[in-house]
């Protein structure tokens, strides 16, 4: 530890706040990171939609969904990029209109695709530096069928999804009956087994200790649901969570603690779909649950706040991604924003649920973005997967603590004068951008102040 801040480096610093931050900045408050790049690819149908999104280990990215629309024209589409969002490849699978491609997962030799191929579950193996077909599987699980999310096991892989859809053109919700699939590591089926008493839509399935947790909806959409199973399939616990009307949820990941977070959209206590995002603790029990919508501060009853991935972070919380706008005839506008004007919706909550910051995100006026998941990419930033009609591709700069002192711009593991200077001599350059929107500002003063004599 070093000696405490003198009296007279303090005044100094006083002086220095008063004089150039703002009256309405809090010190200590987060900004939302700037979007550090953002590209776009199409399929050969009019549109595509994006689904799921994650870094690769060569630092590139994956996104895959489908071009067209399920029902008319879809083939599974999957877009890879450079570290830069450059095209490196793309490919598309399946014919007559009814497939989907929903989430994939990195292996050693190759990249997972699941989906939905002519109505059948269906999982694929692709070549990481081409995306030639490695392998490609259907199973007929009983109707209407698609694999939803797929995860490693000690001999295979293990996916999740739904059998008997009432609803098989719906891109998310479709009123099935939940199902898992064991698979060998060539993908084809060992066994399945049914999980419709827990969840009608198994969504998202992750590792944990010697099992597994799955997550998605309950019957007719009304609650969230979760179930961890053992190795073999059985139901350890079970359990629900949501109000007095529908509660959709879609996005699920784990803390390196075994801490659940799930995210999705409400209308129960809401005036419309709000954001609806939850931590459990590793037995299933709520920690807490937090609703959040209308960022633009529009008539709440036409806003429509819709998420579909989320991901724990360093701190114990977690990153939610969304889409914020209307889809009525009423329409607001708002120093030229308008409500029925699409945007990405991002939100931070720290480990009790508090607000870090949000922040929506477009293309410019006329451009319609919702954010459709999102994966934490190993600078400190995120990728999040943007349908604008096109699989976009969102880079945002670095808003993660990674380890490292935040404050400390010299590296001597303290936050004091000598990092002042180095941030004084940037000034608005970005040499001092502790907030990561991009220049060295009043604002990076405030998160220098919050740290101050700190040392690791």
């Amino acid at each position: 530890m070093t000696d405490p801040v003198s009296r007279s480096e303090r005044s100094i610093l006083a002086v220095i706040a008063a004089c150039i931050i703002p009256s309405s900045v809090t010190l200590g408050q987060q900004t939302p990171p700037a979007i550090d790049w953002f590209t776009s690819y199409n399929g050969s149908r009019a549109e595509s939609h994006g689904h799921y999104i994650l870094e690769c280990e060569d630092g590139g990215f994956l996104q895959v969904g489908e071009t067209g629309y399920v029902g008319s024209s879809a083939r599974i589409l999957v877009v890879k990029t450079d570290a830069s969002g450059g095209l490196l490849w793309q490919k598309e699978f399946g014919s007559g209109g009814r497939n989907m491609g929903n989430a994939a997962l990195e292996v050693a030799d190759g990249y997972l695709i699941c989906g939905m191929l002519s109505r059948n579950s269906a999982i694929l193996k692709l070549d990481k530096a081409t995306g030639a077909t490695l392998f490609q599987r259907t199973h007929d699980n009983g109707g209407a069928d698609a694999f939803e999310h797929l995860t490693q096991t000690s001999t295979g892989i293990l996916a999740v999804g739904y059998r008997q859809a009432e609803d098989p053109n719906n891109t998310f919700f479709v009123y099935g009956r939940g199902y898992i699939s064991f698979l060998d590591v060539n993908g084809n089926l060992v066994s399945g087994r049914s999980v419709d008493e827990h969840l009608s839509q198994a969504y998202r399935v992750k590792p944990s200790g010697k099992g597994y947790v799955i997550s998605g909806g309950t019957e007719d959409a009304l609650q969230y649901g979760v179930i961890r199973i053992d190795p073999k399939g059985n139901i350890l616990w079970s359990r629900t969570f949501g109000g007095s009307n529908e509660d959709h949820c879609f996005g699920m990941d784990l803390a390196e603690d075994g801490s659940i977070f799930l995210a999705g959209h409400t209308l129960s206590g809401t005036a419309n779909w709000d954001t609806y995002t939850m931590k459990l603790d590793g037995s299933g029990n709520q920690i807490w649950e937090r609703k959040r919508g209308n960022p633009r501060g529009f008539n709440p009853t036409w806003i429509h706040d819709e998420t579909w991935g989320i991901k724990a972070t360093e701190d114990g919380g977690c990153v939610i991604a969304a889409g914020t706008g209307d889809e009525y005839a009423y329409s607001d506008c708002d120093a030229g924003v308008c409500s029925d004007q699409w945007e990405a919706y991002v939100v931070k909550f720290d480990a009790n649920g508090g607000l870090d910051w949000e922040e929506t995100y477009s293309g410019g006026p006329g451009d319609d973005w919702a954010a459709e998941d999102i994966d934490l990419t190993s600078d400190g930033g995120a990728i999040v997967a943007i349908d604008n009609a096109r699989f976009g591709f969102m880079k945002l700069r670095p808003f993660r603590d990674l380890g490292t002192l935040e404050g400390d711009l010299n590296e001597d593991g303290c936050v004091d004068s000598a990092d002042l200077g180095v941030l004084l001599s940037a000034w608005g350059a970005g040499g001092g951008d502790l907030n990561s929107d991009g220049t060295t500002d009043a604002f990076d003063i405030g998160v220098l102040l919050a740290a101050w004599g700190a040392c690791l």
